[in-house]
This record gives C-alpha cells, sequence and structure tokens, in this order.
C-alpha cells in the first residue's frame, strides 16, 4: 500500500512516515498544498493523510480539487484546530475521516487501516488464489490453513501481488507500488523479496514471467 503525508511540520511528517514505512506501507511526502496536489494527481496511491493549515494551497482547496477531478483516494484530513465546524467544512469537501491534533499515532495507524478496509469492502477484500489466502484487512496470509508469518515489506510486496493476481506485474510496478518515490536503490531489490516470499509460500506461489514481471498463482502445501 502507498501513502501520501501532506503535511508541513517536518518532524510530525517524517515522524508519521517512518512509522508507516515500519508498518509496511511505501510513503511519499510533500510539505505544501500545491506539491501534495501534484504528488496525488500524478502517482497512485492508496491513502493520502493531508494537513488543513498549509503553505501554498490549503487541504481543503487540495481535497476539492482532486475530488472535482474524480480521485476518490481515501482521504484522512489531519489539523491543529478544533470544532465542529472545521471537521464539517472537511467532510464536505470530500475528506473521508478527519483527526485533530495532537494524536496517537495508534489512533492514526488504526484510522488509516480503517479506511483501507472501507475502500476494499465493496470488492473481494480476501484474495484466494489455490490455497493461498491473503486477507489485507488483518494482514494475515495462509497456506492450505497454515498461517505464515511475513516481514511487513514481504506482506506489502505479496498484497500487491494479489491485487493484481492472475496480471503480469513488473519490477517497476512493484517498486513504485511498494517502495517510496525517493528510493533510489537496485530494482532487483524486488527479487530479493520474491524469493523470500518463494520461500515461505511455496515455490510456485509466485512465477517469473522472463522479461515482463512476476505473477501471483497460488500456492500449495
Amino acid at each position: 500500500m502507498r501513502v501520501l503525508i501532506v503535511e508541513d511540520e517536518k518532524r510530525l511528517a517524517l515522524s508519521l512516515a517512518r512509522g508507516l514505512t515500519a508498518e509496511g506501507f511505501a510513503v511519499d511526502v510533500a510539505h505544501d498544498g500545491i506539491d501534495g496536489l501534484h504528488r496525488a494527481t500524478e502517482g497512485p496511491y492508496d491513502l493520502i493523510v493531508l494537513d488543513i493549515m498549509l503553505p501554498g494551497m490549503n487541504g481543503y482547496r487540495v481535497c476539492a480539487a482532486l475530488r472535482a477531478a474524480g480521485d476518490e483516494t481515501p482521504i484522512l484530513m489531519l489539523t491543529a484546530k478544533d470544532g465542529e465546524y472545521d471537521e464539517a467544512e472537511g467532510l464536505d469537501t470530500g475528506a473521508d475521516d478527519y483527526l485533530t491534533k495532537p494524536f496517537s499515532y495508534v489512533v492514526l495507524l488504526a484510522r488509516v487501516r480503517a479506511l483501507l478496509r472501507r475502500r476494499t469492502r465493496g470488492g473481494a477484500s480476501v484474495v484466494r488464489v489455490g490455497e493461498l489466502v491473503v486477507d489485507p484487512g488483518t494482514r494475515q496470509v495462509t497456506v492450505a490453513g497454515r498461517d505464515v508469518a511475513l516481514t511487513a515489506k514481504e506482506f506489502a510486496v505479496l498484497e500487491y501481488l494479489a491485487v493484481r493476481a492472475g496480471e503480469v506485474v513488473s519490477k517497476s510496478e512493484i517498486l513504485e507500488h511498494v517502495w517510496d518515490f525517493a528510493y533510489e536503490g537496485d530494482v532487483n531489490i524486488v527479487e530479493v523479496y520474491v524469493s523470500a516470499l518463494r520461500r515461505k509460500l511455496g515455490p510456485g506461489a509466485v512465477a517469473t514471467v522472463r522479461g515482463a514481471g512476476y505473477r501471483l498463482v497460488g500456492a500449495g502445501a
């Protein structure tokens, strides 16, 4: 899952980015509304954490612009303000949830996960491919009924392959969705995580399509 944080308080933005990265999210950060809107329209995000009081363009305007363009990415608004009017204004512009500073990181993480679950609720949130079952909501993975323990990044790679189950997914697509915008390392890092998934799920779980990428084909015992 890829998250965009638009927050001008750099220490807070960095803290949130570190926390979400540790949970397996790919996180990009913008510190003003104009850059945030640009990144949101240029990149595929699963969720946006958007501060209201931003330089350049405030969060209300960023949210309204995204919704006017037909972008339905879930938006969690942050603000130092407190009051029913502010909350109503944020929700009226199209935000999906609202959190007032100061807040607990645990609460923010719970809100993020709830919004992501809500987004997939209308579709098949639990992915089943053969004997492999991936549940993004609970972050649980089983093979033939056996629980499989994955690291946060391993789960992020598997989750992206799962939502694209049956399709060929290129290394660059996996990098774009699972690693953040600033990643400049070796693209072969994807191979490392695919190899780890094969060890844990079974050698036939992820097929290599030579010259194109990978396809999740399921797992056996």
